[in-house]
């Protein structure tokens, strides 16, 4: 089976009081805890944390966390890393106990951080409380939702081969010259779109949350133009996931796109498509936007 789920992201950020707000005010995420080290752990459902914002001031990715069922997957995933040439390390028990887990191995592809573990800390005992007043988050065997990384076009063939050959992702569809991954019914985990700015350092170009109501995007979308957040991408509809969604600018520059209504895969039935548009409508960015009729 392999890797189950996009459990967690680690962010490396230089403003946690700018993020607390927009996770809880904005996204409707919760503090679960912070540590001593300054570290902000942020819910979305029952586990302890989806995300972790670590206050060591690069605005990008530090790690990503892909979770597996248990050991003997565990084990498995890592065997197949080491024949299909991924080095890997076993993370020491200082961060084994920072991402309270039962056990995790560290790889690096293209310069990205992941992480593969198992054993997650859950908190059935401490019921989900968002940070707003929404519905929640569309979590559950999907996991937090899907992350993009930026790469030069001449990365991508190998990355989607050790992606899919190696770690076992699958193909979900191709957008032009993007490729899409999934690991369980979520439509898309993981893409690697081409780098568009030479001139922009980060690895990740940004990570997805979906909600469990279509009101709960509207209200988002309200709240950014109240509170000033950017929005980079009016609502619009994806033509591969059909994700309802829009996209804003998080306080270390990279983007959330935050939706609705995505449309899952049955691998029984699946057949990989491409795409020349990534949307059916909408989308739009500030400039294209069109100018509303006096």
């Amino acid at each position: 089976m392999g890797v189950s789920q996009l459990g967690y992201l680690g962010l490396s950020v230089s403003d946690t009081e700018a993020w607390e707000a927009y996770a809880t005010d904005i996204l409707g995420m919760e503090v679960s805890e912070r540590a001593a080290d300054g570290t902000l752990y942020l819910r979305m459902d029952e586990y302890h944390h989806r995300l972790a914002l670590h206050p060591t001031g690069l605005d990008d990715i530090a790690y990503v966390g892909w979770q597996v069922p248990n050991e003997r997957e565990f084990e498995a995933l890592k065997q197949s890393m080491f024949e299909g040439g991924i080095e890997y390390v076993q993370g020491s028990r200082q961060e084994i106990s920072d991402r309270m887990v039962r056990d995790m191995v560290k790889f690096e592809v293209t310069g990205v951080p992941y992480e593969v573990y198992y054993g997650g800390k859950v908190l059935w005992e401490q019921p989900f409380k968002p940070g707003r007043p929404i519905t929640g988050f569309k979590t559950g065997e999907m996991g937090l939702g899907h992350v993009g990384f930026a790469l030069e076009m001449d990365d991508i063939p190998e990355t989607t081969r050790i992606f899919r050959d190696v770690l076992g992702f699958k193909m979900s569809d191709w957008i032009g010259p993007t490729p899409f991954f999934h690991v369980n019914p979520r439509e898309h985990t993981l893409t690697f779109p081409p780098r568009r700015d030479p001139n922009d350092p980060k690895k990740i170009g940004h990570f997805m949350v979906e909600t469990n109501s279509l009101d709960d995007v509207g209200s988002c979308l309200d709240l950014c133009m109240q509170k000033g957040v950017e929005i980079t991408s009016s609502l619009g509809k994806h033509t591969n996931d059909h994700m309802v969604s829009f996209y804003m600018r998080t306080p270390s520059g990279f983007r959330v796109e935050y939706g609705w209504g995505g449309r899952l895969i049955d691998d029984t039935v699946w057949q990989v498509n491409t795409y020349d548009k990534a949307n059916i409508w909408g989308h739009l960015r500030p400039q294209t936007a069109p100018t509303p009729a006096s």
